[in-house]
């Protein structure tokens, strides 16, 4: 018998709305591509118009009847999120909004709005965008954590690395949000009522573009080891199981199923303490409404 969850499980999608951050690429495109051959229509939010254009071409390729379209959106810059927001609420409601673009262990790198580069996107950004959007998801609004986040603190003392910076210590916290995020996000949409629920997912260790910054013995190194880790196909199966599972709750976590949450089909995952923690979520959500000036409402 089986174990988990993979995209052969992924149902019928047909009338129903998805948008995609992060879609031209990696885990994004491979799960842009599957609910494409599945009947949704996929909103494919990306920075590059040329990159996204591709994507979209190369998943025609494989699905000519995709219905497919761009959004222009860099996280990097809260004025261009809400831009952006605007956009997207202009159309039709969505059924469901995935969270997934991101950046990992990036040289030192600024935001817009001067925020260091992992915590301003990974989080900020997504923060912002989920709080203009989440009246306009119907259904599910889902956000990627990490295995990183594991060992992630949270500090606001230096959020612009003016002092330090350690990218690993900085990806770490910025996905250690993501989950404070995703957790509190949906015990207030509960809280208010809403059918709209919050699920977390992550990718296990996913060969992907995510991993061009790492040093490069380790890139060096990441053919060998790519039987033991997730192609970027088998990393979209958690959140293609978050946005598309029949049996997901809200406040969900799911991630790979083999050992250490490293690859394999999907299944619940592992949170840590300081995850599940509602009063470091509840400092992390209003520090979020000051720093973005979004203020979610729920």
């Amino acid at each position: 018998m089986r174990r988990g969850f993979s995209a052969d499980d992924v149902g019928a999608q047909t009338g129903r709305r998805f948008l995609v951050t992060g879609a031209n690429a990696g885990i994004g495109f491979e799960v842009s591509k599957i609910l494409a051959a599945r009947g949704a229509q996929v909103i494919l939010a990306c920075r590059d118009e040329n990159k996204a254009e591709a994507a979209m071409n190369r998943i025609r390729a494989d699905v000519p009847k995709a219905q497919l379209s761009f959004q222009p959106l860099d996280l990097a810059n809260l004025d261009q999120v809400r831009d952006a927001a605007k956009a997207v609420l202009a159309g039709p409601r969505i059924d469901v909004l995935i969270n997934n673009a991101g950046v990992m262990i990036p040289p030192k790198t600024l935001t817009k709005q001067g925020f260091e580069l992992q915590f301003g996107v990974n989080h900020l950004g997504t923060f912002a965008l989920t709080g203009l959007l989440h009246s306009h998801v119907e259904d599910r609004i889902v956000i990627t954590g990490s295995i990183a986040h594991r060992n992630g603190s949270m500090d606001y003392s230096d959020l612009s690395a003016s002092r330090s910076y350690h990218n690993w210590a900085r990806y770490q916290m910025s996905k250690l949000a993501n989950l404070l995020h995703m957790f509190e996000l949906d015990r207030r949409l509960s809280a208010a009522g809403r059918r709209t629920q919050a699920i977390g997912c992550h990718p296990g260790v996913a060969l992907t573009e995510l991993t061009r910054h790492l040093p490069m013995p380790l890139r060096a190194m990441t053919p060998l080891a790519g039987p033991f880790f997730n192609s970027a196909a088998q990393g979209a199966w958690p959140t293609l199981q978050a946005a598309t599972g029949a049996h997901v709750q809200g406040g969900d976590y799911l991630g790979p199923q083999g050992l250490g949450e490293v690859a394999g089909r999907s299944g619940p995952a592992r949170a840590t303490r300081d995850a599940r923690d509602p009063k470091l979520a509840r400092e992390l959500w209003m520090r979020s409404v000051e720093l973005t000036g979004v203020d979610p409402g729920v």
